[in-house]
């Protein structure tokens, strides 16, 4: 017999929250962590996005708070803005009825609203840690009164450079705090930060899947990246899809792909960190209601996100880690139905492929586009079909009076019926079949996707594929290398492995990060703050004895 959250030991608020939030029996992971919590316990919990494990430790965390004090007392730590905006919002519907004070922190945000939420009171704060230590050295944050700590994905806050970061934090709260911490994995630098900050800690694993499902049908198609959006197009004519999740590699791309799909009449819409959180729900709502079909997004915002199963994956662009491949795939072929995952491979990205195959642990089978005869063939199917049903089913007396009175004007019923049927099929005008060249695969094709994050950058030429930044503040500033990697993947919203070579001088530092992303960087910090300080992040043309880069228009991300 299932358990329910009553049971569990909650008070009747919270399971009034969670009961009104369309949750009926507690997850494996709340069944095991919120009893050990409530006890007071430290618990790690080893589970994957989607397990529930926000409930998990925001319920405990709530029901200990109590009542209003407008002092910090609940802290939860996350990698991403993405993830803070998104636990912030789950506490907050938990706490609905205790009337607590929330507030997300992160980067990217405003210094001043943030400061005046704090002045104001707040009971719990959830957010990026470099975001929290300038609150901190500003001496607007206290945590000097936190009791309940949550370390949320410490293990994606390891591969983004937050580790040191998150120990500054944890230093600054009391020892005898409640600490929980959540990783999908546990390599060795997270058992560390456990055995060093959590006490006798309850350990709850819940066992995870295969890595990719067998019921997940995986294929690729390899074509240039000017070919991409044809191919898509095409794929999306004849694929059976209710639902489909786009993974576009920056938030640019996620806009450009859903404005060229609705302008071949497919219903999509863009999910990306520069909409609000309002905006975002709404999208979220009209996906899951079905008024949009097509949601295009990325990896950082779709992680951590609740987005139902989808009878489609799509990578448009390869994800730059295997463990991203699996988080995307994953989101198909949920509770044994049956999903597929398609993902578009330019020649340069054949090796990465293989490397995502030998991780997975499962082939990734190479098929063929549909050709322009294929897709007319299937528009002709489609168009039979639902004329058919409609005959069987609907009520035509109203048309059948225009026929009639077309009849009588002289016109054949074969003339009629052609020109209605042109007519209906109008809109396939909106839908050119474009042409789209598929590729051989190259065999030679260096690997792709993987940053190289380095403590001292050598000093030479920028790496292939790599645009050089310098920023003003260096050895003499207290900059350390998680200091870059942190503050970069924080305000600019990219992953911590897109950050590659770092060499800190004395007053300045020399930063490469992947050109894909090298707009979003610019744009993003300009002007940002770093250990307190007001720091500029700019291009550069030459570093420390390297040659003259290689200027390539980054600024202007490739649109589709």
């Amino acid at each position: 017999m299932q358990q329910s959250f009553d049971a569990l030991g909650l008070q009747p608020e919270l399971v009034q929250a969670v009961t009104e939030l369309g949750f009926d029996a507690p997850t494996p992971i709340q069944t095991q962590a919120i009893p050990a919590l409530l006890e007071g316990r430290d618990v790690i919990g080893q589970a994957q996005t989607g397990t529930g494990k926000t409930a998990a430790f925001a319920l405990p965390m709530l029901q200990g708070i109590g009542e209003r004090s407008g002092i910090v007392q609940g802290l939860v730590l996350t990698p991403t803005r993405e993830l803070a905006l998104q636990v912030s919002q789950a506490i907050y519907d938990y706490s609905r009825h205790l009337k607590l004070s929330v507030l997300a922190i992160y980067g990217g945000s405003s210094y001043d609203r943030q400061m005046r939420r704090l002045a104001s009171g707040v009971d719990v704060v959830v957010g990026t840690p470099g975001r929290l230590i300038d609150l901190m050295e500003r001496g607007v944050l206290d945590l000097s009164n936190v009791r309940y700590l949550v370390l949320d994905e410490a293990d994606e806050m390891l591969k983004m450079g937050f580790i040191e970061d998150v120990e500054r934090i944890l230093a600054q709260t009391p020892p005898t705090r409640q600490t929980a911490l959540f990783s999908a994995t546990m390599p060795e630098p997270v058992r560390h930060l456990a055995e060093r900050y959590l006490h006798d800690p309850v350990t709850v694993t819940i066992q995870t899947k295969a890595l990719t499902v067998p019921q997940i049908e995986q294929r690729y198609y390899m074509v240039n990246e000017a070919s991409k959006l044809p191919a898509l197009a095409r794929l999306l004519e004849v694929e059976d899809i209710t639902s489909a999740l786009i993974f576009a590699r920056t938030k640019v791309r996620t806009g450009e792909i859903a404005e060229a799909l609705n302008a071949r009449g497919f219903r999509a819409e863009a999910l990306n960190g520069d909409l609000s959180q309002d905006v975002r729900e709404t999208v979220l709502r009209r996906f899951r209601n079905g008024i949009v079909t097509f949601l295009v997004a990325t990896d950082v915002v779709a992680r951590g996100v609740d987005i139902p199963s989808v009878s489609h994956v799509i990578n448009f662009d390869m994800p730059q880690d295997p463990e991203d491949y699996v988080h995307r795939v994953g989101r198909t072929g949920r509770a044994g139905r049956e999903g597929i995952a398609i993902t578009l491979v330019t020649p340069r990205e054949g090796r990465w492929l293989r490397t995502i195959e030998q991780y997975t642990r499962q082939q990734i089978m190479r098929a063929t586009l549909p050709s322009a005869d294929d897709i007319r063939a299937r528009r002709d199917t489609r168009f039979t079909t639902a004329l058919a049903q409609h005959m069987e089913t609907g009520t035509l007396d109203d048309e059948l009076a225009i026929v009639e009175a077309m009849e009588n004007a002289g016109y054949a019923p074969r003339e009629i019926a052609a020109a209605a049927i042109r007519l209906a099929r109008a809109a396939e005008a909106q839908r050119p079949i474009e042409d789209v060249r598929e590729v051989r695969e190259r065999q030679d094709r260096p690997q792709q996707g993987a940053g190289r994050f380095a403590g001292r950058g050598r000093r030479g030429e920028v790496e292939a594929g790599m645009v050089r930044f310098v920023l003003d503040a260096g050895h003499e500033h207290g900059i350390r290398p998680a200091d870059i990697v942190g503050a970069i993947a924080s305000e600019a919203g990219i992953p911590g492995k897109s950050i590659g070579a770092i060499n800190i001088q004395r007053s300045q530092t020399y930063v490469d990060v992947q050109e894909t992303h090298a707009g979003r960087v610019a744009r993003s910090m300009g002007r940002a703050f770093l250990r307190g300080r007001r720091v500029t992040l700019t291009p550069a043309t030459t570093g420390p004895g390297q040659q003259r880069e290689r200027r390539r228009d980054w600024r202007n991300p490739e649109r589709v």
